[in-house]
């Protein structure tokens, strides 16, 4: 996923046209064929903290076949309204993303026929990818990320050497009381421990809300939607039954904190990411995908670990990480034949190549859902622990939080918690815009 702020405004890079040889994997003569047709590519990508990988491995694929590649990147958080923007122009994206069922909706006019793509081809499995209402695959997952508490493994092991520790080990945290109850004895202690605070900030800058209104949310919606039997398939409406649980935790958050909660407005995911990397906090909510920072940032990776967001349901001793996806690639079915071709030939490259694969494993630290990485070992400590617990019987939690209906909707839910944060608003309006809301926008989507 998503998301650093590393790039704060929409980046661009166009990336020149280079005649090189042709070596490597990823069917040569049709990237002639590209190339001869005058057949170009143009990616929107949703993922500001692997922009530069893409550029990367795009100046990589132009140099060897000389198509023409331009990478964009949204600001986080801001990814619809780039991509409407762009989509409005006459050099749209030929490739883009979508969040899943809902974001497919709204760009169901733009999206192809991708089923006789090298992606969908080695889609491990194939019920994975999505399809419009006629039957047709128009948008195949590229990466399976998981979310959970990133904690800090010396942190820990220094705090459970306190005599009043409420765990031994980190092993022991397998529900909301213990995690409570450890994040309680940090904060008590965060001097001794040299910590600011036992969580990370939970910054509500649109760097960083992302990670509580819709990753946090998609507990407590998971578990109503399994009561109700609606995990497959988006409910009209929804009766808010475990946000409770959903306000327990965010108080924790807010109270064992590296900061007071009047600052969370102005926080940024970068700002956790350097409390977490720094040592200055012990836990930090995010994902697989958050390994890149901290590994820049100088953190050892035998020294992280992920426990998953535990929020008091009966029950949840057995719970996994939360693990799915959000970003799956569309062929834009308005862009040329040519362009359509040249997108298809450059994601052949890049998900059979030696120079793709590894780009997409290693330096951006995807687990990728196909087939042809089945050769591929990750570095990233935080994918063995999602791939540990995949294999395990704990109940997994999938993305549930793709569902929600809108931006809007999200926005909305993201201010109401932060002014209940700051004092200035209570959680009854958290309560009234999850549930109201929802309803309202579903509503307002048939209108």
């Amino acid at each position: 996923m998503q998301r650093s702020i590393r790039k704060l405004t929409v980046v661009g890079v166009t990336l020149a046209m280079g005649i090189a040889g042709l070596a490597g994997c990823g069917g040569q003569g049709s990237k002639n064929e590209s190339k001869a047709s005058g057949g170009k590519v143009y990616y929107m990508n949703f993922k500001p903290e692997v922009a530069t990988q893409w550029e990367d491995l795009a100046k990589q694929y132009t140099d060897e076949t000389g198509v023409q590649v331009h990478v964009q990147t949204a600001a986080s958080g801001t990814y619809d309204q780039a991509l409407k923007s762009e989509m409005s122009k006459t050099e749209a994206p030929t490739l883009f993303q979508v969040t899943g069922p809902v974001g497919l909706r709204t760009w169901k006019d733009y999206v192809s026929d991708i089923s006789g793509t090298e992606p969908y081809k080695q889609l491990e499995d194939k019920s994975t990818a999505l399809k419009d209402d006629a039957g047709h695959v128009v948008a195949v997952p590229f990466v399976t990320e998981s979310i959970g508490i990133i904690y800090n493994k010396e942190i820990l092991d220094k705090y459970c050497k306190l005599s009043d520790a409420a765990v031994k080990s980190p092993r022991e945290i397998k529900s909301f009381q213990k995690l409570k109850a450890v994040a309680d004895g940090l904060q008590k202690h965060k001097d001794e421990l040299g910590i600011k605070g036992a969580f990370t900030s939970a910054g509500m800058d649109s760097s960083s809300n992302w990670r509580f209104g819709q990753q946090l949310a998609a507990v407590p919606l998971y578990y109503e939607f399994k009561d109700e039997n609606t995990v497959q398939k988006q409910p009209a409406s929804i009766k808010g039954t475990y946000l409770p649980e959903f306000k327990q935790i965010w108080d924790l958050y807010l109270k064992d904190s590296t900061v007071e909660p009047s600052k969370l407005g102005s926080m940024t995911l970068d700002d956790a990411n350097s409390e977490f990397a720094t040592g200055s906090a012990a836990l930090y909510q995010n994902g697989t995908w958050a390994w890149t920072d901290l590994r820049d940032a100088g953190f050892k990776p035998e020294n992280v670990g992920m426990i998953p967001m535990y929020i008091g349901i009966k029950g949840e001793e057995k719970q996994g990480l939360t693990t799915g996806t959000m970003n799956y690639w569309c062929i834009n079915k308005k862009a040329s034949k040519q362009d359509r071709q040249a997108t298809e030939d450059f994601l052949k490259w890049v998900v059979t190549s030696d120079e793709g694969k590894k780009a997409m494993s290693e330096d951006m630290g995807f687990t990728t859902p196909f087939k042809s990485f089945a050769d591929v070992k990750t570095d990233n400590p935080l994918v063995e622990i999602s791939q540990k617990d995949t294999k395990s019987k704990t109940e997994k939690i999938p993305w549930v939080h793709t569902m929600q209906p809108s931006a809007t909707y999200q926005n909305n839910i993201y201010d109401a918690m932060l002014e209940y944060a700051q004092g200035t608003g209570d959680w009854n309006t958290v309560v009234h815009r999850f549930v109201d809301g929802w309803a309202a926008e579903i509503q307002a989507s048939k209108n």
